[in-house]
C-alpha cells in the first residue's frame, strides 16, 4: 500500500493524529509532506523561514524512518483561503511537484491520497492529469480525514470558501474521517461513505504515569495542549485564585495571538512551554488533577483534543468543561464542570478523590480502548485493507 499524506501539521516536533496515524501504517510506504507556507510567512515567522529553506535544500526533511518520508512542500500564494481562483492556481503547481514525488518513490497507480485540508478538493485534478490516470480513480482513493471545523479558525479566511472547499472534496472523496460528532454529522451530508474516529492517546506511553510516584507541592493542577484561543483562560485564572498554595502547570506551545501576560500576577503559575511527549508522563506524574478547558464556540465545540485521551490513559482526576461535546461520553469517569464556580467546585472533589478508587482503573481502561492502535484499526477496518496495525 502506498500513500501519499497533505498534512496539515508538520511532522516535527511533536506529534498530531496525521503523525499517530501514518507511523501506524507499517506496511505501507508512506510520502508525509508537512503543510505549504505562503510567499509573504517567512517575512513574519521563523518557522516558516525554516520550511521554507527545507524545501530549497531538496524537500526531503529525515530519512530516519523505515516506511515514513518526510517532505517539505513548495511555497504558495497567500489568501488561498479567501479566493478559491488562488487556491486552484497553488494546487495545480503543488500537482506537478507531488506527482514528481510519486514517481521518485516508484508508488503504484492505485495509491491512497490521504488529505486533511479542505484545500485539497482543488489538488485531485491536476493531479490525476500529472500522472495520466483516470481521475475518477484517484478520487475513489482519497481519504479526508477532517480533525477540525477549518470554517471557525481566526485569521485571513473566508469561512463560505472554505466551507465550499470542504464540501466540494468530502462529497467527491471515497472515504470521509471525522474526529468529533459535530464534524460527522456535517459532512456525512455529503458523503454516506464517512465515519467518525476520534483522537487517540499513545496508552503505553502515557499508562506509565500510574508506575511514577509523585512529587513536588500538592494541589497540583495541570493543562497539558496547545494553548490557543478557543482555551477557557478565564477558568485557568479562577484555579490559580482558588488554590494559592498550590500550583497550576501549563504546558504546551503558545500559538501567536495568544495573550499570557496574565501569568506574572500569579505566583503559583507555572508557564512550561512545549515539551517532548516523551518526557510528559514525567511531568503529568506531579499532577493532582489534569485540566481540559474549552471556552464555548463554533471552533471548541467541534475539537478532539488529543491530552483528553492521554489524561485518562494516566488514571489521573480529570476536570472538565462541558465542551467539547464528545468529552460528555465519559462522563461516568471524569469531573464535568459548568462555568468557573462548579469548575473549582469539581476540582475540589477530584482532589478528594482516594488513591485507590475504582474510577482511576476505570479511566485506564477507557482511555486503552481509545488507543490510537485501536483508532487506526478502525480505520483500516473501513479502508479493507489487511495486515498491519
Amino acid at each position: 500500500m502506498d500513500i501519499l499524506c497533505l498534512s496539515t501539521s508538520n511532522y516535527y516536533p511533536f506529534p498530531t493524529r496525521k503523525q499517530n496515524v501514518m507511523n501506524r501504517m507499517t506496511d505501507a510506504r508512506v510520502v508525509y509532506v508537512d503543510p505549504p507556507v505562503t510567499l509573504i510567512a517567512p517575512l513574519k515567522d521563523k518557522r516558516a523561514k525554516e520550511r521554507l529553506s527545507a524545501y530549497r535544500a531538496g524537500g526531503q526533511v529525515s530519512k530516519e524512518h523505515p516506511h515514513v518520508k518526510i517532505y517539505a512542500a513548495p511555497p504558495v500564494m497567500p489568501f488561498y483561503n479567501k479566493k478559491r481562483a488562488v487556491n486552484r492556481a497553488n494546487q495545480k503547481k503543488l500537482a506537478r511537484w507531488l506527482a514528481g514525488l510519486v514517481r521518485e518513490n516508484g508508488f503504484s497507480d492505485d495509491f491512497i491520497l490521504w488529505c486533511y485540508s479542505p484545500s485539497s478538493c482543488d489538488v485531485v485534478e491536476p493531479l490525476a492529469k500529472e500522472l495520466g490516470i483516470d481521475p475518477s480513480k484517484l478520487w475513489e482513493r482519497t481519504v479526508y480525514d477532517c480533525v477540525d471545523r477549518h470554517s471557525a479558525y481566526p485569521g485571513m479566511i473566508d469561512p463560505a470558501v472554505v466551507d465550499g472547499m470542504e464540501e466540494d472534496l468530502a462529497s467527491r472523496c471515497g472515504t470521509v474521517f471525522a474526529t468529533a460528532s459535530g464534524l460527522y454529522e456535517r459532512l456525512r451530508t455529503f458523503n454516506d461513505n464517512c465515519h467518525l474516529i476520534p483522537n487517540g492517546a499513545a496508552y503505553k506511553l502515557f499508562s506509565r504515569t500510574a508506575e511514577l510516584e509523585k512529587e513536588g507541592v500538592s494541589p497540583h493542577f495541570g493543562f497539558v495542549g496547545m494553548l490557543q484561543e478557543c482555551i477557557d483562560y478565564d477558568i485557568l485564572r479562577s484555579v490559580a485564585e482558588s488554590f494559592p498554595q498550590g500550583k497550576l502547570s501549563l504546558i504546551g506551545r503558545s500559538l501567536p495571538g495568544v495573550d499570557l501576560s496574565w501569568i506574572d500576577r500569579y505566583p503559583n503559575v507555572e508557564y512550561v512551554g512545549l515539551v517532548p511527549q516523551t518526557e510528559l508522563p514525567e511531568r503529568i506524574k506531579d499532577f493532582d488533577v489534569c485540566l481540559n478547558v474549552f471556552a464555548d464556540n463554533d471552533l471548541s465545540r467541534d475539537v478532539s483534543p488529543l491530552k483528553f485521551y492521554e489524561y485518562l490513559a494516566t488514571g489521573k482526576p480529570v476536570v472538565s468543561t462541558p465542551v467539547p461535546i464528545q468529552v460528555r461520553d465519559y462522563a461516568d469517569c471524569i469531573y464535568i464542570a459548568s462555568g468557573k464556580e462548579d469548575f473549582i467546585e469539581k476540582c475540589r472533589q477530584a482532589l478528594a478523590e482516594p488513591e485507590g478508587s475504582p474510577l482511576r482503573r476505570m479511566r485506564m481502561e477507557r482511555g486503552k480502548a481509545c488507543s490510537w492502535d485501536e483508532r487506526v484499526k478502525a480505520m483500516r477496518d473501513i479502508l479493507g485493507s489487511a495486515g498491519g496495525k
